[in-house]
């Protein structure tokens, strides 16, 4: 092969690994962080025994966290020995295609932290460059097409961050613009904003100075200002994108673990945290060049520990701790109706259906779901039980991407199938 071939192979590789397709789930909850896929023409019904399953792909190393798909592969996160990884597969055949160390070691070798199995963050894709954050706090920058390490920081020991409580830090970076956002948390700002080439700091917020919880940053429009709106322990604020001032807070105070993301819908935010907390509803206004926090509502009738909630028109779909799945009217937070189809877990959206995965060990769960996403009550079109199960709790969420399910359980992922052929 020669030199012109070698370039033009390498060129090709690079742009495959960094070319989004329109089915991709290429960050935390997919495309718009909110566990909304736009894919369509999907399984309406699923037989007996399930969606095909197209390829088994093991010895990834630890994690509960999500994987991401874009440019034809995914990417995920694991425990390997005593080093924390970064890794890439083939989309089409599941094999590894590279594996980076993060620039840090996981936080179980230096101290112990809660569920210490393995990694939590899903990696954020954006172009030629993917974005992770280690349970130790290392934020870290790779290369999709080679898999090498372009720069790293620590959110702790580089910006003072602080966790809520113990269970290592876990949100999922967002890449707006030429900004990468994280929460580091503590008295040095609870928001960070990073230059994403070089990693850089440009902001951090000092007007909050909340510990980081695990839930994952989201950004919005309100009423024509760009922010990125967070959620803590103590409490839930949107703040200015161009710098990081604060424009809103409402004081909503959690307990041992704050969790799911924040939802905004139409001016409003929803937040809920397990632990017995429950949910709320807050109004977001602005009169006189100024934002303001008003709760609408709080109930307990949303208790949701980690699975996710999904926003389908009027209403939300979720797990009310410990088991129910719910379906909740959002402006009013009235329940319409639950229903305990798997248990406890985690839910994802597409093509009309809730995908809703227990998240039960070995032998007292696995099982996924398929359930129409509507009001009317509880349909549910499918079910199968994972195989390969392992005996650690099933936190990552479902992925669907480009016509797969893609089911991640510690160090085994699962592709299936679930594209309606009738509709290819």
């Amino acid at each position: 092969m020669n030199t012109r071939t070698l370039a033009t192979v390498s060129l090709f590789t690079t742009l495959a690994a960094s070319a989004l397709f329109a089915g991709d789930w290429p960050q935390w909850q997919g495309p718009n962080r909110d566990g909304i896929s736009a894919e369509t023409a999907l399984l309406k019904l699923w037989p007996t025994d399930g969606p095909k399953l197209v390829w088994t792909t093991r010895a990834l190393g630890g994690g509960y966290s999500t994987p991401s798909v874009a440019g034809g592969r995914i990417y995920g996160m694991s425990y390997r020995g005593e080093d924390e990884v970064v890794w890439a597969l083939d989309a089409s055949s599941g094999k590894e295609v590279w594996v980076c160390r993060t620039g840090g070691k996981p936080s179980g070798v230096e101290k112990k932290i809660g569920y210490n199995d393995g990694s939590r963050s899903s990696p954020t894709v954006d172009g030629d460059a993917l974005y992770v954050v280690g349970t130790g706090g290392d934020v870290s920058c790779v290369g999709t097409a080679d898999g090498k390490l372009r720069w790293h920081k620590n959110l702790a020991s580089d910006f003072g961050g602080r966790m809520m409580s113990g269970w290592g830090f876990s949100e999922s970076p967002l890449v707006d613009g030429a900004k990468l956002i994280c929460t580091p948390g503590g008295a040095q700002g609870t928001l960070l904003a990073l230059d994403k080439k070089t990693g850089a700091k440009l902001w951090q917020t000092a007007e909050v100075t909340d510990a980081a919880a695990y839930a994952s940053v989201v950004v919005a429009e309100l009423f024509g200002k760009r922010q990125y709106i967070q959620f803590t322990g103590a409490s839930v604020f949107g703040v200015d994108a161009a710098n990081g001032k604060l424009l809103w807070r409402a004081p909503r105070p959690g307990k041992t673990a704050v969790i799911p993301t924040p939802i905004v819908f139409d001016n409003h935010v929803f937040v809920t945290s397990g632990y017995g907390i429950g949910c709320n509803l807050f109004k977001i206004s602005m009169a006189g060049g100024k934002f303001t926090a008003t709760e609408v509502y709080a109930n307990t009738d949303m208790k949701n520990h980690h699975g996710g909630v999904v926003r389908v028109g009027n209403h939300l779909y979720g797990i009310n701790d410990p088991r129910f799945l719910t379906c909740m009217d959002f402006k009013t937070g009235k329940v319409v109706w639950e229903n305990e189809s798997v248990g406890k877990g985690s839910v994802t959206f597409a093509d009309g259906h809730l995908y809703v995965r227990s998240e039960g060990g070995k032998g007292g769960g696995g099982a996924v779901a398929l359930v129409e996403a509507t009001p009317t009550g509880y349909k549910e079109t499918g079910r199968f039980q994972q195989p390969n199960r392992s005996n650690k709790n099933s936190w990552p969420h479902p992925v669907i991407a480009n016509g797969r399910l893609y089911l991640r359980d510690q160090d085994v992922l699962l592709c299936y199938d679930v594209k309606d052929k009738k509709q290819r």
